[in-house]
């Protein structure tokens, strides 16, 4: 069927949403534009005269199709080279959606994206669609075609797996510059104890290189080894600006809600390094520099302000 400019209209006012939902399920924003994009298709050819509730039939819509891309991704991580993380967004991008809430926040942040990597598909998708946005279990029941007391049943069991005690401080423009200027500084001191005074006690460091890039195939852990580990990361060497492609230059930014330093290259974003920052300090240093999962992070600094640089080597 043709589509006509209201039914574009309907569409297109469902999209942000759409996107920060299949965000959340995918951790890809490159796969989420994907699947919305497939949503569109399924809108364009189906008898929309007889679709009474447009959100709730591209909501069922785009859940079963982020269903199926998430299935078909768990095969392929089963080869990925290394870890994976998912694909990192700036402040700003609409595939965050709503961060009106501490939960909403919650569940954009590189630490719990990852996390929810060991949901299964339909604890992944309940959790979200109630976490995130609210939807009521009978509202997911219809959209999973499930009895409402399964839906509540698989909540529940999702919560327990992603249970955590650590809240993430909130951050500002203003406030991540400054927590990523200190950690920055500490990094480049050469000096380990400066870096173990940022970290909580039992701190991770991963990195994802997708085999693109070297990237140690598993998570460093405690204060001591991170601190080491990042001290050593981040000491200047003609062999590592070989690897990245040219000498980076430094910024601050915020990343799907936290504290972030950008990797420049040129006119290229060559990594994003998200702090993972709680009430007693930096609890995780997730570093993206996987190529292919920098592209849509690149476009966005391309055409942004971005302040003064931290360093540049």
């Amino acid at each position: 069927m043709l589509v006509g400019a209201h039914e574009v209209a309907v569409f297109e006012r469902a999209r942000p949403r759409l996107e920060a939902i299949a965000y959340r399920l995918l951790g890809s924003a490159t796969d989420a534009e994907d699947a919305v994009q497939d949503t569109f298709l399924r809108w364009q050819s189906a008898d929309r005269e007889l679709i009474e509730t447009p959100e709730a039939w591209l909501t069922k819509v785009l859940t079963n199709l982020c269903l199926n891309r998430l299935t078909a991704a768990r095969a392929k991580r089963e080869t990925y080279v290394g870890q994976w993380l998912p694909e990192p967004v700036f402040a700003g991008d609409r595939m965050l959606g709503p961060s009106d809430t501490v939960e909403q926040r919650e569940s954009v942040s590189i630490a719990m994206l990852t996390l929810m990597e060991r949901l299964s598909a339909k604890e992944r998708v309940v959790y979200v669609l109630r976490e995130a946005f609210g939807y009521a279990h009978s509202e997911i029941a219809e959209v999973l075609d499930l009895t409402e007391a399964n839906c509540q049943q698989i909540y529940r069991r999702a919560k327990q797996h992603l249970a955590t005690d650590r809240r993430r401080v909130a951050v500002d423009a203003a406030a991540a510059r400054k927590i990523v200027e200190e950690f920055l500084a500490a990094a480049l001191s050469g000096r380990t104890d400066s870096l173990v005074k940022l970290l909580t006690d039992d701190a991770t460091s991963v990195g994802d290189g997708g085999g693109v890039l070297f990237s140690l195939p598993r998570p460093v852990t405690g204060a001591v080894r991170v601190a080491r580990f990042l001290r050593g990361l981040f000491e200047p060497s003609e062999a590592k600006w070989e690897l990245i492609g040219g000498k980076p230059v430094l910024f601050a930014a915020v990343a799907n809600g936290v504290p972030a330093l950008v990797l420049v290259v040129g006119d290229r974003v060559a990594g994003v390094v998200s702090l993972d920052v709680t009430a007693d300090g930096i609890a995780a240093v997730h570093a993206q520099v996987n190529p292919g999962k920098l592209e849509r992070v690149a476009r966005e600094w391309a055409a942004a302000e971005h302040g003064e640089p931290l360093a540049a080597w």
